[in-house]
């Protein structure tokens, strides 16, 4: 048996289809008794409106029949406190994201939700209003919460680890794994003594992967000394130099560039004595170094073609089991490493 339509309810009330569509979307030209009528009668079949098909045809009026491309929000959230150097992640994401967009015939707009800008009420009534069912989320310093959007409505996907307020699908970079790989590529290069410094925040968001992968690696490798992995709340010379002088890594990984200019300052020779790994090159004022491309080009990339997949699948609102699909990063190489092996 066939999904009932506007076209069926159409022909079974005697009604026209153009009064029985104003009415299912709450156009208030439709008289009241007759709107009742419509949806006591769509109802009782069990009729679904389709979402994507009612944003094309808002579009279309909008449009006045020029191209249509369907909407996605691209939405952030305004923190204080989160480093600026993160901004450029958010940036490469969301050029990924709307390059992806684009090719599969989707706009991507961006939204900014902060206490003196756009409340998260206001965004539904605009995302509602443009049609917009699909919500890609960017990554947030501290735990998000979009519980109060009305995602009966909306297909969403969340661009970091866990997000809980709603529990949405996820897609981020695969931290655990693509550190394993550099810590044996440096054991490759004939590193024996590698240190971890890490912000606590920064670990804590990713489930503390980065410490968990430099631990598990210590503990299957028989090297020289396992340098204990520094954690601190904020990055500080004074912590960083006095952990350096007296467990002596003989190669650094972190995120804090300028921590290449700690070493030189305890008189060791970059990358001579000591070599320098940047955990996340978009934090880097200067791509003069070695280290990880943790791909958020790439992960907005495929956020937008889950998103999108929710979308013509009709998917709306908290999925049942959230999933996440992640992505290694990669190796790039740069001065401030060298191949510690004798030739």
């Amino acid at each position: 048996m066939s999904s009932p339509t506007i076209r069926s309810l159409a022909k079974t009330l005697n009604i026209s289809r153009t009064t029985v569509s104003e009415a299912l979307r709450g156009s208030p030209q439709v008289r009241p008794d007759t709107a009742k009528r419509i949806w006591e009668a769509a109802n009782a079949v069990g009729y679904k409106p389709n979402p994507l098909a009612g944003a094309l045809m808002s579009e279309i009026r909008r449009s006045q029949g020029k191209s249509f491309r369907g909407g996605l929000a691209a939405v952030d959230l305004e923190e204080p406190e989160r480093p600026n150097l993160g901004k450029r992640f958010h940036e490469a994401l969301v050029e990924g994201a709307k390059k992806r967009a684009a090719e599969l015939g989707y706009k991507l707009q961006p939204f900014l939700i902060s206490e003196k800008g756009i409340q998260v009420s206001r965004l539904d009534a605009i995302l509602q209003s443009r049609g917009i069912q699909g919500v890609l989320l960017q990554p947030s310093w501290r735990d998000p919460d979009l519980s109060k959007l009305d995602w009966s409505r909306y297909s969403g996907i969340y661009t970091d680890y866990i997000i809980e307020h709603p529990a949405l699908h996820a897609v981020c970079c695969d931290h655990y794994r693509s550190l394993l790989d550099v810590l044996n590529r440096l054991k490759r290069l004939g590193y024996k003594r590698p240190g971890i410094f890490l912000q606590s925040h920064q670990d804590d968001r990713l489930q503390n992967r980065w410490k968990a992968a430099f631990l598990a690696f210590q503990g299957n490798n028989l090297i020289d000394f396992h340098v204990p992995a520094l954690v601190t709340e904020q990055f500080s010379k004074t912590t960083f130099k006095a952990w350096l002088k007296k467990y002596k890594p003989d190669v650094v990984l972190g995120h804090y560039a300028p921590a290449i200019d700690w070493i030189k300052e305890c008189n060791l020779k970059v990358p001579e004595e000591v070599g320098f790994f940047c955990l996340n090159l978009t934090q880097v004022d200067t791509h003069q170094c070695s280290g990880l491309d943790l791909q958020p080009r790439l992960i907005g990339s495929r956020a937008v073609e889950l998103l999108i997949a929710q979308l013509q699948r009709n998917e709306r609102g908290i999925p049942e089991k959230a999933s996440t699909t992640m992505i290694a990063a990669q190796w790039i190489e740069g001065p401030t490493l060298i191949s510690k092996l004798i030739s």
